[in-house]
This record gives structure tokens, C-alpha cells and sequence, in this order.
């Protein structure tokens, strides 16, 4: 897949705080992925042997002026947010990764993808539904624009590689930081020049997540509709919702992109709270969807 450099940000001071003298690999493991990245992200590393109960992460989300990093006991990278601690804790979805299929998962339904495709999960968050795409056997590309972000992802795809259950499934997720429409000229600026790599493989699904304002979650009028979880609150703090013409060039981009193999037809896949508005105003070829949620599927 193509190689796409970072975006250009200020540095992120955060605060590491690690439990056990016995984690100063764990911690010099995270401060290689961050060279390794290139990721804007600088740490104040401090050993925090006491408990950190909730009164105590709350103190600290209230008296720090920087985004607060934890490494557990188990290795494993949270950020701090409000007193909560937020990770992506891929071990958590296992029952559902083993379990995925197009009866379980609305969101395979829709994408429709196989063991040989290339999917391009342009805006990764927590990287669950990556996980999910992944699970058919196909191929994942994580873009994720928030630095901080991007090293929860690569701390837990590397946490979670050792364990051998996981490994198969690990080695078919790429994680980059940047924002999806450099990376989707980057894409199209190589088709246009022929530049090709020996492994690329044409784009067959772009998925697309955007952020989205908080009160399109539940009806305005009856309140009823899926409730924000920690997770996505926290997700709020770092990012805003596009405005339409962002809507417009992220879809059209990510359509541009999934057209570029004449042979096939590809797809981009909408993820949407059920009673939210179509991205960009554009009417999808189909949707499908529960409750809680919506997927608009744009084929190309």
C-alpha cells in the first residue's frame, strides 16, 4: 500500500504514567513506536506505583493540562478522559471476531467483502470495526488523523500480537496516521502517475465513520435512539463533526478512489447513528440497518 508521511501538527506533550519499575521495556517499546511512526507525541514519563482508582483519575484529569497516558499492570495503553479510562481493549471483542458474519454483523452485510479484499478503514477511532472487517480474512488499512489516537491503536495491535490467537489477524491490520483525504490523493495522484508496488492491490471498500455531532444520536423530538458511550465522548474531545463541503470531498474522494478499477465495482460503506442524516446529502444505492445504527452503501 502506498506510504503516506504523517500529517504535519505541533508536538502533543502527554503524561505516561506507568505502575511497575518492571514495565521501563513496555514503556521504551511505546517510544519506538512513536519514532517508528513519526508521530508527533512527546512523553513526560513518570512512575505512578500508587492505585489509581477512579477518585484518583479523576484528580488527575482535573489538575493535568496535558492529554494523560496510563500503562497498566497487563501492558495495556489508555488515555485518561474526564476520570475515564478509554482503549481500544481489542481483547474485549473477541467473542464477536470469531463469531463475525454477514448474520451477525450489519456492517458485513454491506461492505460484502472476501478473504482477498482490500478495505481502507478511513476513520479508525477505536478500531472496532476494523477488527470486524478484518475477521473475513480481508486486508485493513487504519487511518487515523489524531496522533494520540494513532499510538492507542499501534500500542494494542502490538499488545495484542502476542498473544498467538491474534496474530493472523493482527498482520492484516496497517495503522497510519493521517487524515483520509491526503491519503486518498496520495492514492489517486499514484494511479494517475503508474506508480504501482509489486504487493498493491486495488482498493476494493473504503468504510467511513465521520464524526458526527452529539444530538444526532436520539430523536430531538422523542428522545429515543442510541446513547453515547465513553468512548465516543472521549473520541469528541479530539475531533469535530465535518462540515457538509468536508462531507462532500471525503465522499467524493473516497468514491473517486474505489472507481479506479474498471473491472469491478467497488464500494464505499457510511456508518451512520440510524436517525442521522445522509453524509453529504447524498442518497445511497442501499442501506441497511437496526436500531441503533445505519450503513449506506455508495457503489461505484
Amino acid at each position: 500500500m502506498t506510504n503516506v508521511k504523517p500529517i504535519p501538527t505541533a508536538h502533543i506533550n502527554c503524561q505516561l504514567f506507568y505502575v511497575s519499575e518492571a514495565q521501563a521495556g513496555q514503556v521504551e517499546n511505546l517510544k519506538a513506536l512513536i519514532a517508528e511512526h513519526s508521530l508527533p507525541i512527546i512523553l513526560d514519563i513518570e512512575l505512578f506505583p500508587e492505585k489509581l482508582n477512579q477518585k484518583r483519575r479523576q484528580q488527575l484529569s482535573e489538575t493535568s493540562t496535558q492529554p494523560i497516558l496510563l500503562l497498566d499492570e497487563k501492558n495495556k495503553l489508555s488515555w485518561l478522559s474526564d476520570g475515564l479510562s478509554v482503549a481500544p481493549e481489542w481483547d474485549k471483542l473477541q467473542r464477536r471476531v470469531v463469531s463475525a458474519g454477514r448474520k451477525s454483523e450489519l456492517l458485513l452485510q454491506a461492505a460484502k467483502i472476501t478473504s482477498d479484499s482490500t478495505v481502507i478503514d478511513a476513520t479508525a477511532g477505536f478500531g472496532h470495526d476494523s477488527l470486524i472487517l478484518a475477521s473475513t480474512g480481508a486486508q485493513v488499512t487504519m487511518l487515523e488523523q489524531q496522533p494520540l489516537m494513532a499510538l492507542l491503536l499501534l500500542a494494542e495491535q502490538q499488545r495484542m500480537s502476542a498473544l498467538p490467537n491474534w496474530q493472523k489477524l493482527m498482520s492484516r491490520l496497517q495503522i497510519i496516521n493521517t487524515d483520509a483525504l491526503s491519503y486518498f490523493a496520495k492514492l489517486q495522484a499514484d494511479a494517475i502517475d503508474g506508480i504501482k508496488e509489486n504487493d498493491a492491490k486495488v482498493v476494493d471498500i473504503i468504510y467511513l465513520d465521520p464524526m458526527f455531532p452529539e444530538d444526532s444520536y436520539q430523536d430531538s423530538k422523542t428522545g429515543k435512539g442510541a446513547k453515547v458511550g465513553k468512548h465516543m465522548q472521549a473520541l469528541h474531545q479530539l475531533a469535530r463533526p465535518p462540515t457538509l463541503e468536508q462531507e462532500k470531498q471525503l465522499l467524493q474522494s473516497a468514491q473517486a478512489v474505489v472507481s479506479q478499477d474498471g473491472e469491478k465495482q467497488g464500494r464505499v460503506v457510511v456508518k451512520r447513528p440510524q436517525l442521522a442524516p445522509l453524509l453529504a446529502n447524498q442518497q445511497p444505492s442501499e442501506s441497511w440497518h437496526n436500531e441503533a445504527v445505519r450503513f449506506d452503501g455508495y457503489f461505484v
